[in-house]
């Protein structure tokens, strides 16, 4: 090493360019979601690609029964906490229930989300009909994670949390959607609780980069509730896996987290779902 050289460098930072890339590459991107300074900048050192603040917030944090009393406000807070901690991690942020009942109002929200909580994309929920907010969001320099499957801000519209596209119809129907949120200028694509051969076919039809929860291993990248890859939830989904479980304190739970998911060994068949 050059005298003087800097040790110092700060860690390069994750954008859509690089998540392109390690799709290309074939990298899994190991993605988790945060609420707090303190665990984003545990994830921060364990090497997550992303954090989410997920509207999950409303019942892992808040303690409610659903995301959908989540607020714009709420979801302003949390982000700007997890931006605080994050040098590397690419920070996403979520647009709750009604934040964007038309494209003017979502633009606002979104706005909102990056200039008062420091997100660098924003994540909503829905399938084709999304497009013009999506466009919308793209043509105004907002990176879009478009979220098909189980949508948690439809749960009484599904009636319950199910598992979604298990027929051929649903299939080729989220599909068509996945298509036309990437046409509309989606960055990247949230998948839950689809069917793994579902999860897979998606991937491979599509450039932008798949991050499946619930999904199987055939994604681009793997997402968990922070709080179920820590054991910390009552009743885990059947998808998740308790990292801390091994006798790990969290540091090393993020860690394993981070390494399973690089080495595809996470999820397993026993954390996917069939048609």
């Amino acid at each position: 090493m050059a005298r003087g050289a800097r040790t110092d460098a700060p860690p390069r930072t994750v954008t859509v360019a690089t998540l392109a890339a390690m799709k290309r590459a074939g990298n899994p991107i190991a993605c988790l979601t945060a609420y707090d300074y303190g665990f984003a900048a545990a994830c921060e050192r364990a090497g997550v690609d992303l954090l989410l603040v997920g509207d999950s917030l409303g019942m892992v944090v808040q303690g409610g029964e659903t995301t959908l009393p989540v607020t714009v406000d709420d979801v302003v807070y949390h982000t700007r906490c997890v931006a605080a901690a994050c040098r590397r991690a690419l920070v996403v942020a979520d647009m709750p229930f009604m934040s964007h009942p038309d494209p003017e109002t979502g633009l606002h929200n979104a706005g909102r989300l990056m200039k008062e909580g420091g997100a660098r994309m924003v994540k909503l929920e829905g399938g084709a009909e999304q497009a013009a907010l999506v466009d919308r969001l793209a043509a105004n320099g907002i990176p879009v994670c478009a979220h098909l499957g189980l949508q948690p801000q439809r749960v009484h519209k599904l009636g319950g949390y199910r598992v979604q596209g298990r027929d051929e119809d649903q299939a080729a129907g989220m599909e068509r959607d996945a298509l036309a949120l990437e046409e509309a200028g989606a960055d990247l694509l949230i998948v839950e609780c689809v069917p793994t051969h579902l999860a897979a076919r998606l991937s491979g039809a599509l450039t932008i980069p798949v991050i499946g929860i619930g999904a199987g291993g055939g994604c681009d990248g793997q997402i968990l509730v922070l709080h179920d890859a820590l054991g910390v939830t009552t009743a885990p989904p059947r998808f998740a896996h308790d990292f801390c479980g091994d006798g790990r304190g969290v540091n090393g739970a993020l860690a394993a987290y981070v390494e399973a998911v690089r080495a595809r060994t996470f999820p397993g068949p026993e954390h996917g779902f069939e048609a």
